[in-house]
């Protein structure tokens, strides 16, 4: 089997701008439920990027990114 390494290296780079991307989508998204339970008069509530196995018991998945590996989490303080 040929590798074409010039594909490779698109993909290489399309995954780290990916990678990239995502970060700043989780924060974005974060930013946007806070705003959302901010409007709805929410207090003392606390919102955490956790990854899947991170999710404990007593906290409401709100939102995912990074194409679902991470979770925006709700929890009251």
């Amino acid at each position: 089997m040929r590798i074409n390494t010039r594909l490779l290296s698109h993909l290489v780079v399309l995954a780290t701008v990916v990678a990239s991307a995502a970060s700043t989508n989780c924060d974005a998204l974060k930013k946007e439920i806070a705003d959302k339970l901010d409007a709805k008069g929410v207090k003392n509530y606390t919102l955490e990027v956790v990854t899947t196995a991170e999710v404990k018991d007593g906290m409401k998945v709100v939102g995912s990114c990074e194409a679902g590996a991470r979770k925006i989490v709700y929890s009251r303080k």
